[in-house]
Formats: C-alpha cells, sequence, structure tokens
C-alpha cells in the first residue's frame, strides 16, 4: 500500500471555510482533528489513503512546496509572498476572502509618499515588491502579530496586512489607505507530486468540479 497522500490545512479562519468543501471532496477528518483540546498535528481521515497536518499558513506553503505534503489549502497572499518554484496553485477555491492592505494612521493620511518608508508587516516580499512598483524604497520591520500597535510606539509609519472588515484598524486609530492585493483561498500542490502521483491530479479535479458547481448553482 503507497504511503498516504499528505493534505496541509492552516489553522484559523481559512480551514473553518474551506472543511465543507474538503468533505465533499472526499478529505474528512477523523472526530479527534476537532477535539479543541488536542495538540496533535497530524491527522487521520475517513479515506486511509489521505492524512491531514494542520500547521501555521505560512507553513503550508512550505510544507508543499518541499514536498513533505503533497497537496494543501492556503490564503494566496501566502502563495504570493513566497513564490516558490515548486508549489502550483491549480485551484482558486473561491472562499477566506479579504484583502493585503496598506494602513495608516487616521490622523496622518497625506496622501504624498516619501521616497523612504519604515513599514511594519510579515509580509516583506509583497510589502517591498508593491512600493518598488510606485519608485518608493521600503524598508520592512518584519512582525508576525500586533502590527496595529507599529504606529503608535513610532515603530514604522504605516502597516501593511490583511484586511476583512477593518474593524480592528479602526479600533486601533488606522485607517485603510490602498489595497495591494485582494486574496482568496487556493488549493495547492507540489509540483513534481502532481506529475508523479496520480492521486494528487484526482484531488485537483474534484475541487475544480465542486468549485465550478458552486459557481454555477450561486
Amino acid at each position: 500500500m503507497p504511503n498516504p497522500l499528505i493534505f496541509a490545512v492552516p489553522k484559523g479562519r481559512i480551514l473553518d471555510e474551506a472543511l465543507p468543501l474538503m468533505a465533499r471532496a472526499g478529505v474528512v477528518p477523523e472526530p479527534e482533528f476537532h477535539d479543541k483540546k488536542s495538540r496533535a498535528l497530524s491527522f487521520a481521515c475517513e479515506d486511509a489513503d489521505i492524512r491531514l497536518i494542520r500547521v501555521r499558513a505560512f507553513d503550508v506553503a512550505t510544507f508543499v512546496a518541499h514536498g513533505a505534503a503533497q497537496a494543501g489549502i492556503v490564503g494566496s497572499d501566502v502563495v504570493e509572498e513566497f513564490a516558490y518554484s515548486d508549489l502550483y496553485a491549480p485551484v482558486d477555491l473561491d472562499i477566506g476572502h479579504c484583502r493585503l492592505s496598506v494602513a495608516e494612521p487616521a490622523g496622518q493620511v497625506s496622501g504624498v509618499l516619501p521616497s523612504h518608508l519604515r513599514i511594519a508587516s510579515k509580509y516583506p516580499n509583497l510589502t517591498r515588491r508593491h512600493y518598488e512598483q510606485i519608485g518608493v524604497q521600503a524598508e520592512v520591520v518584519k512582525l508576525n502579530g500586533a502590527m496595529e500597535l507599529a504606529p503608535s510606539l513610532g515603530l514604522s509609519s504605516r502597516i501593511v496586512d490583511l484586511v476583512s472588515t477593518g474593524r480592528t484598524l479602526r479600533e486601533n486609530g488606522l485607517v485603510e489607505t490602498s489595497t495591494i492585493l485582494e486574496i482568496s483561498a487556493r488549493l495547492i500542490v507540489n509540483r513534481a507530486a502532481l506529475k508523479t502521483d496520480g492521486r494528487v491530479g484526482q484531488l485537483v479535479e474534484r475541487f475544480r468540479t465542486l468549485v465550478a458547481q458552486q459557481k454555477a448553482t450561486a
């Protein structure tokens, strides 16, 4: 019997939205997966040929790109930030919608861009690319959380972060000033695995068909 196909999923909101779609595609975790007290990271599925791992979103891309997992689900922000050559995102799942945006203190918005900015973000590559395109040198201070504190404490003049409703920005005195990237969740696969493991191609087709059906009935 071949080794199980490893399917990587992120913790958080995308996973909540992805689970019903995964179930329809035949990726159904065993009950332990839903036990909030469990600290396990790897889980059996009803289909013994698939095993789930639950990790941080950025790590989903790393596991898949390096072939430790053959497939997974992650936001397009992660796909674009890392741009791994061995990572392929064949299906837009049309869930997990949000945006990657620039925000700054509400009282300091001027519309005039200096030649150099210090920006706090956990997306240094996307941030630098965005500002290079508009002729601004961006010094990125990498933070993994609490981004909204950076301007008020003098760490940066702006932040680049994920925005859904904008409520967190408003409650911290920030205003969204531009959008870098519209984001949705993607099915990602390892390129080599797609070529050598027929199960990966079958999985891609199942998800592709399900998304097409959803759009047709929407």
